[in-house]
């Protein structure tokens, strides 16, 4: 197997990479600074400001835009959308751009290829009936609108998914929601208008079969914003984590996607490509907080030594080191896999990255925090929402136990055990 990109990925990265450190790096502080002095004024944190507005403009004018879309399934929506080169890329290609934009909070967004409009766009590219694709797929690549994803649920334990209550239930031409969920990413976006709802259509089917996912539009009668949650803290505005309730929901049943009973299926398809995504702008996060930690050994000065030579600080620097290049790689196979095979062949790949890479970020984030002092919890470097970040991740898309189960399950299976 070789991990080297291609040709187009490398030229792509090296872009990415020039232009978050030519635009983006330089603004991005005090954009979240800003957002922050608007909140503490009692002003709308959740109305993006211009900025990054103009940034995206110019992303999409380079081709740096909808990067994320998938080789072999974004059909003519990569020329039509913007993107270098007129065809969407592999796993592994994307793999080194997405760590390339996951040194920058604001980057995916610049690029239209941020968490969860990447997810459901993938969504309605595959499994989105021409109708779908033509009312939420345009608007969503042409970022002219935004999107949340609402699976988990407040009153269940939603690491198994199969707990789910939200109820999606056909009546004639109508599928009507009813139920709760919550940690809905972007929701709070004021751009959002449409929502991709997991619910239980029929409670007697095989427990793989009895959810199907809705396309709910933000606006429909029934759907409530119940509130906006923080995140240890941080509110990742504009766009935001909340809950949300649906009381009598009609929606068309055309809006189910792919047709009822498999949000499952839709499910695995979406989840394992975003899991990479997920894992390799870790590894750029990471890879920004190792910088930033280095620099900051050899700038400041204590007991007579740079930071850097006190404390077994070499040893933690060379440990980061190890790490950041052996979870690259660890994901990069498992992106290989993916390419190779689709999502089935490579579940246990994907769940090992899923768990190792968000606790191997955690682990050189709070190194950066720890040799900046009292700075690295303040807002005046990124390390603390880096931090905050990565442990977040460690639950999103599911909890490390439910990937470690994964892993032995299919280890076991080797040598005959049950399921």
């Amino acid at each position: 197997m070789d991990f080297s990109p291609s040709p187009r990925a490398a030229e792509l990265t090296e872009a990415v990479r020039a232009f978050v450190d030519e635009h983006v790096t330089p603004i991005e502080h005090d954009y979240h600074r800003q957002v922050a002095r608007t909140r503490a004024e009692g002003g709308d944190p959740w109305q993006p400001l211009p900025l990054p507005a103009e940034l995206r403009e110019r992303a999409r004018a380079e081709g740096l835009w909808n990067l994320f879309l998938p080789a072999g399934h974004e059909g003519p929506y990569a020329q039509r959308y913007g993107t270098r080169g007129g065809a969407g890329l592999s796993n592994t290609d994307y793999a080194p751009v997405a760590e390339a934009m996951g040194r920058s909070f604001m980057a995916p967004y610049v690029f239209n290829c941020n968490a969860p409009d990447t997810g459901n766009a993938e969504v309605l590219l595959k499994y989105g009936s021409p109708q779908q694709q033509r009312e939420w797929l345009d608007p969503l690549l042409a970022g002219e609108i935004r999107s949340a994803f609402c699976m988990t649920e407040p009153g269940v334990a939603s690491s198994d998914a199969t707990n789910m209550e939200l109820t999606a239930v056909l009546d004639g031409d109508e599928v009507v929601l009813d139920g709760r969920k919550w940690w809905s990413t972007g929701i709070g976006h004021p751009d959002c208008r449409i929502l991709i709802v997991m619910g239980v259509t029929d409670p007697d089917a095989e427990r793989h079969r009895r959810h199907s996912m809705v396309l709910v539009p933000r606006e429909t009668p029934g759907v409530r914003v119940e509130r906006m949650l923080d995140t240890m803290g941080f509110q990742d505005e504009p766009y935001g984590h909340g809950e949300v309730s649906f009381t009598d929901v009609r929606v068309p049943a055309d809006n189910i996607i792919a047709g009822p009973g498999r949000a499952f299926e839709i499910a695995q398809g979406r989840l394992g490509p975003g899991r990479v995504h997920h894992c390799m702008r870790l590894i750029g996060l990471a890879e920004h907080a190792l910088e930033l930690a280095c620099r900051r050994g050899l700038e400041r000065v204590a007991f007579g030594k740079p930071l850097a030579n006190l404390g077994g600080n070499r040893e933690r620097i060379a440990d980061a080191r190890i790490a950041i290049d052996s979870m690259r790689l660890l994901v990069l196979h498992a992106a290989w896999k993916l390419d190779q095979g689709g999502p089935l062949h490579a579940l246990s790949e994907v769940s090992q990255i899923k768990v190792a890479v968000p606790n191997m970020a955690q682990q050189v984030i709070d190194f950066a925090m720890q040799i900046h002092g009292g700075a690295g919890l303040s807002g005046d470097f990124p390390l603390a929402a880096a931090w905050t970040a990565a442990r977040a991740i460690r639950l999103a898309d599911g909890p490390d136990e439910v990937h470690r189960g994964m892993v032995a399950r299919l280890e076991l299976g080797k040598y005959g055990a049950a399921r």
